[in-house]
């Protein structure tokens, strides 16, 4: 009798979670998706978690957003990455090719 307590408990336990990070998930999308009016003189602690401030690594050195791509990946073949592999793995401190044996 003490066990289906138990299982009933947890169960009823289990289902508040689940509709605790409903509401958590969709509350968040709502407040992700609202446009927060910028105030220009009136600034407080709540206002300023709301304003968007863009990663440091996304800005120039001026301080303005840079709107160009940071990554540009050019495609390479199979044996030049591994040719490239092996020169850096040659060209290592610890590398000792007398005792390196292929197998």
């Amino acid at each position: 009798m003490l066990h289906l307590l138990y299982i009933l408990a947890f169960t009823i336990l289990a289902f508040l979670a689940v509709g605790n990070l409903f509401r958590s998930l969709l509350t968040v999308g709502m407040e992700s998706q609202r446009i927060q009016p910028f105030r220009g003189g009136n600034h407080n602690a709540s206002s300023a978690r709301f304003q968007a401030v863009p990663h440091p690594e996304l800005l120039d050195d001026y301080g303005n957003v840079v709107n160009e791509p940071l990554l540009v990946m050019r495609s390479l073949s199979v044996q030049d990455a591994r040719e490239q592999l092996d020169a850096l793995y040659k060209s290592s401190p610890g590398n000792n090719d007398e005792a390196r044996e292929d197998i």
